[in-house]
């Protein structure tokens, strides 16, 4: 960031009772309308949740951001941003965001989201570049009728830690191929040796398959995923909540159902003449993080509800937990959602979200996992040490 006074770079730190002559003063400065009242910084100054920080350079205030903090999500937002104009261009207008969103991490905030005008090129130009994507627009939104264009970038990443084995990221390379993906990451924390290949997730994904999925191809359901797993030579646990054929509700042919029980049937055929462990009960977050302390990685079945407002069925590794989150790979990278790599591994999930998303299905909701062991011979091996 290049600073007017290198010797001097500006400073943030909250904002106190005695910054308001100035807060107000900048306010007249920066904007014509939509102007935060001296009541409304007060207000905000009083709330604890929220975050009031402000720039200082030579002793003047040189900008303020305003971070609000969603009492009942993991959400935080730069509600407002001002720097004083003679200072534009100097870096301020970054450092204030960088400390919000240190701020909101610290508050255990996962996204920070913000509003900006679509005439204002050198605000989008700095989200842009600070890595915020555009995910949509309020028409009408200023006081003047202005358009708002809505931006969000996740700020909380994972740090790694020894106690859970390694889990190396894989994207699924179709729409229907989540199961064998998810399974892929599992499998090759545990074998080095392991493929991450398209040819590895479409095989795995004609072993796996249920048939029938909603619409268009086949999904692949826990017992197909065990099987898979166990004929590659891993140890294999499936915790599922329900007995009988899976999805059946997702279809609405009588012969389409008949195919999944008779499918169903099949896998069970197969999985007795193995020594997969078969659990009819689900897999609680405590039995995860002794799994994964035991050097097994879990395989989630989830609704995708709490991730995208869509009811679909969709598989996703487990790589570790804290007191807070559940820190998952997903397999799905949507890049017409500006979506990258980084923004699905280890992706945080609130406990009770992931409780939630954790349950396919409105009525008798199915929980599904495939937990994955290290080879058969291996069982003893300590989590994070390789083959």
């Amino acid at each position: 960031m290049n600073f007017p006074d290198v010797q001097c770079p500006p400073t943030t730190r909250l904002a106190n009772v005695q910054d308001l002559p100035g807060l107000i003063a900048l306010e007249a400065r920066c904007f014509h309308e939509d102007r935060i009242s001296r009541r409304s910084f007060r207000r905000f100054l009083d709330m604890p949740r929220d975050r009031l920080i402000v720039a200082e350079h030579l002793g003047e205030l040189a900008g303020y951001c305003l971070v609000l903090m969603n009492a009942a999500t993991r959400l935080a937002r730069i509600y407002s941003i001002a720097v004083a104009p003679h200072i534009r261009g100097m870096g301020v207008g970054e450092l204030l965001v960088r400390e919000a969103e240190q701020q909101a991490v610290d508050a255990g905030r996962i996204i920070m989201r913000l509003e900006v005008r679509d005439d204002n090129p050198a605000a989008i130009h700095l989200y842009r570049r600070l890595g915020y994507r555009q995910f949509g627009t309020y028409r009408d939104y200023y006081q003047d009728r202005g358009t708002a264009l809505r931006f969000e970038r996740r700020i909380l990443f994972y740090e790694p830690q020894q106690a859970f084995p390694p889990v190396p990221y894989y994207p699924q390379t179709t729409d229907f191929s989540c199961g064998p993906a998810a399974l892929m990451m599992a499998m090759a924390a545990l074998d080095q040796h392991q493929p991450l290949t398209t040819l590895e997730e479409l095989k795995i994904w004609r072993e796996a398959t249920t048939i029938f999925m909603l619409a268009g191809h086949g999904g692949c359901g826990p017992h197909g995923l065990a099987l898979s797993a166990w004929h590659r030579g891993f140890e294999v646990r499936a915790y599922i909540s329900k007995e009988g054929a899976l999805f059946r509700d997702t279809v609405r042919s009588e012969d389409k159902k008949r195919v999944l029980k008779l499918v169903h049937e099949g896998f069970l055929q197969d999985i007795r003449s193995t020594d997969i462990a078969l659990h009819h009960n689900p897999l609680s977050l405590d039995d995860m993080e002794q799994a994964l302390k035991a050097g097994r990685i879990p395989v989630i079945l989830i609704s995708t509800w709490q991730l995208n407002r869509s009811r679909v069925p969709h598989w996703v590794t487990v790589c570790a937990l804290d007191e807070q989150f559940v820190y998952l790979h997903d397999p799905e990278i949507d890049l017409e959602e500006g979506d990258t790599i980084a923004d699905k591994q280890h992706l945080p999930i609130d406990r009770k979200v992931f409780n939630r998303m954790s349950r396919y299905g409105r009525q008798q909701p199915l929980q599904a996992a495939v937990v994955v062991g290290p080879k058969r011979g291996f069982a003893n091996r300590p989590a994070g040490q390789p083959l």
